[in-house]
């Protein structure tokens, strides 16, 4: 196929609404609503070419997940179409549909044997059976577009570097992190008890963003104007956290060194793995002795795992091999037909902020 070529193909709005499978009244409410821009000829037809489709694609693909046209709009504003964000985010939602329809495909044939054994069908099984065939999940959809939000490109603006010093200091996030921020060098930096520091990148007044990771920060100010507290942006999610004691940070911080250093497990630590261990084999995760983002991957994940552990066979054994520079307890996890690794991390809460299953060797 000659890719060039079709960079030139240009569709007239009824062509490119039946391509779709819209109106042409649609494509009209999208124009006027500053979605898209079609091209105009000089008798004023509308021409659809490649980046007003993209543009539909974004569009479409945000609609289902059940944003206004107002908040899309709001979304896409003075960007371009980021193909590569939008792929994936229509793949992360083809593949969820997938794994659903599966899911409710087998809970059927479940149900059909039981029936044709005799057997009742319970409440819990019919309603899970409506819901798996609703095919619709609002939190997972939520989930989605503040991703793609904050997967999306940020530009960098200059800010009056006066306000750094507003910034500065310790935070403890709800789920338990520790976060310092600092100023130097004309910058202002994020340093994450246990991991590497970061440089944060002014996109608005009071709102970073890392170059690093799809991740950003907001400074919440209180009502005498002075910043309280902070919201981290990261995996769909929005981690609120408040100022924190400084020595309780150094605190944390040098438990961590020490445990890098003398490689100790964390007291119950094979106990926590245990469980997290049955929860993943038996399809239900441990969500509630997550951190929230950790959950919300878990919940989206959970397909996967399933299939990764179908046929693993019984647990034979589990040997405790140290702590990574990042402070997670590291196994090796054996079962009768397959090795893996494991790494966990719990932050100062108690939550499980950290969380790697991959094959052994």
């Amino acid at each position: 196929m000659d890719h060039r070529a079709q960079e030139d193909v240009w569709l007239t709005a009824a062509e490119c609404a039946r391509r779709i499978g819209l109106t042409v009244r649609a494509l009209r409410l999208y124009e006027d609503r500053g979605l898209i821009t079609p091209r105009r000829t000089g008798k004023d037809w509308r021409l659809y070419g490649r980046t007003e489709i993209a543009r539909l694609n974004e569009v479409l693909t945000l609609k289902g997940f059940g944003l206004s046209l107002s908040r899309i709009a709001d979304l896409l504003k003075g960007r371009p179409v980021d193909l590569a964000k939008l792929l994936d985010m229509q793949r992360e939602a083809l593949a969820d549909a997938r794994d659903r329809a599966e899911r409710a495909l087998r809970g059927i044939e479940v149900a059909r044997a039981n029936l044709a054994a005799g057997a009742t069908i319970g409440i819990d099984d019919l309603t899970n059976l409506a819901r798996e065939t609703a095919m619709r999940d609002p939190s997972r959809d939520t989930l989605a577009w503040r991703r793609y939000e904050q997967n999306r490109p940020r530009t960098e603006i200059a800010i009056d570097p006066a306000l750094y010093a507003d910034y500065v200091g310790a935070y403890e996030l709800v789920d338990g992190a520790f976060y310092v921020i600092v100023h130097r060098d004309d910058g202002l930096f994020l340093r994450v008890v246990g991991e590497v520091e970061f440089q944060l990148f002014p996109e608005a007044v009071d709102r970073f963003f890392l170059k690093e990771m799809p991740a950003q920060v907001t400074f919440v100010r209180g009502a005498d104007g002075s910043v309280a507290s902070l919201v981290h942006h990261q995996h769909g999610t929005d981690t609120p956290g408040h100022r924190a004691d400084p020595a309780a940070v150094e605190r944390a911080a040098a438990v961590h060194r020490e445990r890098v250093r003398s490689q100790v497990a964390m007291p119950g630590s094979e106990t926590i793995l245990r469980e997290l261990i049955d929860g993943e084999i038996s399809g239900r995760p441990l969500y509630e002795r997550m951190a929230p983002f950790l959950a919300a991957i878990a919940r989206e994940q959970i397909e996967r795992g399933d299939r990764f552990f179908r046929n693993c066979g019984p647990l034979r054994r589990i040997a405790f091999r140290g702590v990574s520079q990042m402070g997670m307890d590291v196994y090796d996890v054996e079962f009768e037909n397959l090795r893996t690794e494991w790494g966990f991390s719990r932050a100062n809460n108690g939550k499980i902020n950290g969380l790697y299953i991959r094959p052994g060797v």
